[in-house]
């Protein structure tokens, strides 16, 4: 298989120094947050027993702005960066096509994996928004964060949640060639708060080599869908992940976007 094209965009260069940072998300933790799944429950039957939807006005361009993070939403140092600089965040190490071969149901799984690699390089984990699309970028030393508040009022981003939840099973483990270099790609599930209607968690960790040394990128995914509207957020770099600022960010954004949607001004963001 070959890497389906994609639209032509910077790598990051000062990545690619350090190392190559992405632009979304980091992940996992034991300390008994709720999970994504419940006792193996999955995306599509937690969207199914929830009693209460969830508010169903629309998204506009302006309350997908408004339901963004702020620094003060999650841990630690994190510096906002401007709009510009976060839209060309793109890891040269999500690059590549996967190898078939690692595969028992070849084709089918290996085109699985594929996607979730294009979509994480692309920044559209849940396909391309139909409506009001924002996003924010926020770096950390050599870690990124990147967070996006998103309208699917024409598709359905709950198909999306239940295609991530197959993936640690699918994508376990696998290959990535990319020229003469190969790359091994680990796909795990991690728990997030219990938040939103549906929700999934992935920590994704690509080993390989970066500017001739060896490297090891680590991004912990999220994505949780409120109605018709969905937060995702990436966060991690060569030195780890980030799971608590995942958690907090997913805990903090979710709540902020349900405001817009009833109409509310969001709470102030939490203070140290």
């Amino acid at each position: 298989m070959t890497r389906r094209p994609t639209r032509l965009v910077p790598v990051l260069s000062c990545a690619l120094a350090a190392g190559t940072l992405l632009s979304t998300a980091a992940c996992s933790d034991d300390d008994g947050t709720d999970g994504s799944r419940l006792s193996g429950v999955t995306a599509s039957q937690v969207a199914e027993v929830r009693q209460t939807p969830s508010p169903t006005a629309t998204l506009s361009t302006n309350g997908a702005r408004t339901a963004l993070i702020t620094e003060a939403d999650i841990e630690d140092d994190w510096t906002q960066v401007k709009d510009t600089e976060a839209e060309n965040w793109h890891d040269s190490l999500l690059i590549g096509t996967v190898d078939v071969s690692d595969f028992l149901t070849a084709k089918a799984q290996a085109s699985d994996c594929q996607r979730l690699l294009d979509s994480l390089f692309d920044d559209d984990l849940l396909g391309r928004p139909s409506g009001a699309s924002e996003l924010r970028g926020f770096e950390e030393g050599d870690s990124r964060l990147l967070y996006q508040v998103a309208s699917y009022d024409r598709t359905d981003p709950q198909d999306s949640l239940n295609w991530m939840a197959t993936l640690p099973e699918k994508c376990d483990q696998f290959t990535v060639t990319d020229g003469k270099e190969k790359r091994t790609v680990q796909v795990i599930e991690v728990p997030l708060p219990k938040v939103g209607d549906a929700r999934q968690g992935l920590r994704v960790t690509v080993q390989g080599s970066a500017g001739g040394d060896d490297a090891t990128l680590t991004l912990g995914v999220a994505a949780v869908r409120v109605g018709d509207d969905a937060i995702t957020v990436t966060a991690g770099g060569l030195d780890g992940d980030e799971n608590d600022s995942v958690k907090q960010a997913v805990q903090q954004g979710t709540q902020r976007l349900k405001d817009i949607l009833a109409g509310k001004s969001p709470a102030a963001s939490p203070t140290d």
